[in-house]
């Protein structure tokens, strides 16, 4: 199951480097593309406000 960004995401940009799938595309609110998404989890540990889950 792909990853997903909650809405407290702030738009930092961190999650977006440690993607090794370039599955996330930036916003107001980042989003992760399903189809791409590997559900390595390497977003959501790097998160600094925890707002990517399991989707």
């Amino acid at each position: 199951m792909a990853y997903v960004i909650k809405d407290t995401c702030i738009a930092c940009g961190t999650c977006i480097g440690e993607c090794p799938q370039e599955a996330i595309s930036e916003g107001d609110i980042y989003k992760i593309d399903p189809d791409k998404c590997v559900d390595c989890g390497t977003c959501a540990a790097a998160c600094p406000t925890e707002s990517i889950v399991e989707g």
